[in-house]
């Protein structure tokens, strides 16, 4: 009776009016931020898929009109793309895994006090985010090193990522050092430590990394702009980036294989704005397909890899 009796007594318990006003406003406030954050993707999706002569007026705007699928049809068509897709994947997936394994180790030895001189090379690597010769002297640089028409200039100059170190680094001062302590003294080694004990313990923030290091990869085509002539080694986003830059012309060619002037023609005849909305959603599906698989690591590495203490 006593349980009934105070479950009933909760349940009576009035909200005030001011809480509620506060309620009704904050739900507003992040309804309104979630549209905002929302409606650009689902504004590009719906343009991709509506008929182009509405999509390039500026008709289509909360709903599809006109649906065809001819958009995603012609990208397909495009020359290379699918080999530029396979090298996409493979820097994703080899340059993520490379910047993830080196941000984790340098993090971890940075927190040694045995390093020798940790405090300089932790400044000297750390200025580097700072600091920079220019695009002149680095593409200086990867040529002398070779890395010019080669695939592993994608992955060499992102393994060691400073930002991405200090969050691997203050993740692992949170870990309590009692760990690495009894590790010790039953006489395990610092790689044995690192691989044994440490690795398995700092996988939130490593997650967090791997999401940053791959969007960043999947995303990149300046290098691909600077260094590569060759263009079996092109990536999906150079190609398409390209084809986005020569929007009117693709137009033009694909315009030139149909002389209807039907309605139906002029609804899927490309434009450029059907070509950079349809592009746009081919590059950033992906991402969008991976990041929940990531999510519940990244909130809580993020939030423990920033704050120290």
């Amino acid at each position: 009776m006593g349980m009934k009796h105070s479950k009933n007594k909760k349940s009576k318990i009035k909200v005030s009016l001011e809480d509620r006003l506060i309620s009704i406003i904050s739900y507003i406030i992040y309804t309104f931020f979630a549209f905002v954050c929302f409606y650009p993707f689902y504004y590009i999706f719906i343009n991709s898929l509506s008929a182009n002569d509405l999509s390039e007026r500026g008709k289509v705007l909360f709903w599809i009109k006109g649906l065809h699928f001819k958009n995603y049809i012609n990208v397909v068509k495009v020359p290379g793309l699918f080999d530029a897709l396979k090298v996409s994947v493979a820097r994703t997936a080899i340059g993520t895994l490379f910047t993830v394994a080196a941000s984790a180790f340098l993090g971890f030895m940075f927190t040694q006090e045995t390093l020798w001189k940790r405090k300089l090379w932790y400044r000297i690597v750390v200025a580097t985010m700072y600091f920079n010769a220019g695009i002149i002297p680095w593409y200086i640089t990867m040529r002398n090193l070779n890395l010019t028409n080669n695939f592993w200039g994608y992955i060499f100059p992102n393994i060691v990522a400073p930002f991405y170190i200090v969050l691997c680094k203050t993740y692992v001062e949170s870990v309590p050092k009692e760990l690495q302590q009894a590790a010790e003294i039953d006489g395990a080694g610092t790689l044995r430590i690192f691989f044994q004990i440490m690795f398995p313990v700092i996988q939130p923030i490593l997650a967090t990394v791997a999401i940053f290091s791959a969007v960043n990869q999947w995303n990149s085509f300046q290098d691909t702009l600077l260094l590569v002539t060759d263009n079996k080694l092109y990536t999906l986003q150079f190609v398409l980036y390209q084809y986005i830059n020569q929007a009117s012309s693709l137009k033009a060619l694909v315009n030139s294989t149909s002389t209807s002037s039907s309605l139906a023609a002029l609804a899927t005849a490309q434009t450029a704005t059907s070509i950079r909305m349809t592009v746009t959603m081919v590059v950033v599906t992906p991402i969008i397909i991976v990041y929940p698989f990531f999510q519940r690591f990244f909130i809580k590495g993020i939030m423990i890899g920033a704050v120290k203490g």
